[in-house]
């Protein structure tokens, strides 16, 4: 007379195609509990229903039809939703069971109201109407079953007695009851299954997330967000671009490399590249790749701020790496490393072809062109602690940062000779009034960044000095 409430098929292969494992990574059983079986169920219990009542002579010969009906419409409805058009609609499982409240109501309107056995099939109905399709199924299953009721009271008129014999109602409680719970029992294992698929989706998401994040760092972080985001396919293709490319080195570096032993020359050079590369990502930069001691990082894809941002910026980060370089060298003295390490840099901005080379089972996200030359090409001319930019990246950032004219130089792939700069400082941080001072001699180095200094740092480092220039007052007078 009814639907089942749940219909587990599909959802059970989902969750076997999807390997849903439980907690001893055992498969989810989602117990099959299909419309055809919830449907025989409930009109067997119907049935049951009936034939006590015309054996206690409640009901009339005539509902032998009625049980009839009650057996044989459950396989018509599947056949119905199984090989007819009927199989394309959408939510046919709650059109169906409009049909049941319908039959249902007819059948109540037809015993005339006989309370027992009405109850317990409206009873049925309801538990049907409310897990199938919540508050609005159970409001049109209501309105249905009640029309269909009054059809049938009319046409067969109310009962003698609203009452029914005790077997009657024994078996019409006993039929309910057992309808109720068996789809009450489906219905939990249901509930149990998809909350073990949920938690183990969650598993596997978290799984997911920290795998990405694992494989993320062999990427830039720019572009691993776009290829996670959906804004870049993960497919050999490349595009023109005007971007700003940088590289640099460490002078001294090879003299280094033949004084340690190589686990301390890896954890310096770990060193060095974790803190360039938070420079470069304070800025925006996307690292391309290492290369022994050479770092090669360009602006301006897959995001841009525009050519004169990207040049500003990629310049910007020069000037604070060479500032952060004298920090580290400091902190490698003080560890008994006494090369003077410096960094070189060079830049320059113009068109490159930029994207994933290689091939389809392994590429690499880089940039080619003569730009990437003639950055490179600065780099190898720089002197230690300077940086090289080409005419174009000057054009760029020579309003906000003083650079110095350092002549031509001729770079294969260039047709004529190319003007080159020095990168002295930011406009703002020249003269009086600027943030950064630095000061070393064989025993003493200072550097100072006052724009990054709390006032309690402050005192402290005033207190420093002064013990410090007393200090040297007093051997200087002895």
């Amino acid at each position: 007379m009814m639907s089942a409430p749940v219909d587990l098929r599909n959802a059970s292969s989902s969750a076997s195609k999807a390997g849903l494992l439980d907690s001893q990574n055992n498969p989810i059983a989602i117990p099959p509990m299909p419309d055809y079986s919830g449907r025989i169920l409930a009109y067997t219990a119907t049935a049951g229903i009936i034939v006590s009542g015309i054996l206690q002579d409640v009901f009339g010969l005539w509902t032998l039809w009625l049980l009839a009906g009650a057996l044989t419409w459950p396989h018509i409805a599947h056949q119905l939703t199984r090989r007819t058009f009927l199989r394309n609609s959408t939510r046919i499982r709650q059109k169906i069971l409009l049909v049941d409240c319908a039959i249902g109501g007819g059948f109540v309107g037809c015993i005339g109201l006989i309370a027992v056995p009405s109850v317990a099939v409206v009873l049925m109905l309801m538990f049907s109407c409310l897990i199938i399709g919540g508050i609005r199924q159970w409001l049109f299953g209501t309105v249905i079953m009640a029309a269909s009721c009054a059809a049938g009271v009319v046409i067969v008129g109310p009962a003698d007695s609203f009452q029914s014999p005790m077997l009657t109602s024994i078996v019409a409680i006993l039929a309910t009851g057992l309808y109720i719970c068996v789809t009450a029992f489906y219905s939990h294992q249901q509930a149990r299954a998809l909350m073990m698929a949920k938690t183990q989706i969650q598993n596997q998401r978290e799984q997911s997330i920290a795998l990405s994040q694992k494989l993320s760092k062999y990427l830039s972080p720019q572009v691993w967000q776009s290829i996670f985001t959906g804004e870049r396919d993960v497919r050999l293709e490349t595009q023109r671009k005007k971007l700003a490319v940088f590289f640099s080195d460490i002078k001294g570096f090879t003299e280094l490399s033949e004084e340690m032993e190589p686990e301390a020359l890896t954890e310096l050079l770990n060193h060095y590249f974790n803190e360039m590369s938070e420079v470069a990502l304070k800025y925006g930069g996307t690292i391309d790749k290492f290369v022994g001691d050479s770092i090669m990082i360009f602006f301006g894809d897959p995001t841009s701020r525009g050519q004169k941002e990207d040049a500003f910026a990629c310049v910007s980060m020069a000037v604070e790496m060479r500032k952060h370089m004298k920090i580290m060298r400091q902190k490698w003295r003080s560890q008994g490393i006494k090369t003077p390490l410096e960094i070189r840099m060079g830049i320059s901005t113009g068109y490159t072809t930029v994207g994933n080379f290689g091939a389809e089972n392994r590429m690499d996200y880089t940039i080619i062109g003569k730009e990437v030359n003639l950055a490179s090409r600065l780099e190898s001319l720089a002197e230690p602690g300077e940086i090289l930019i080409s005419y174009e990246t000057f054009s760029l950032i020579k309003d906000r940062i003083m650079c110095r004219d350092k002549g031509e130089i001729t770079v294969k792939g260039f047709g004529r000779p190319v003007p080159i700069y020095e990168v002295v400082d930011f406009r703002r941080d020249m003269g009086p009034n600027r943030s950064f001072l630095e000061h070393e001699h064989s025993g003493f180095a200072m550097y100072l960044d006052s724009e990054k200094i709390t006032e309690r740092e402050r005192e402290s480092i005033l207190c420093a000095l002064e013990d410090a220039a007393e200090r040297l007052r007093q051997e200087k007078g002895s």
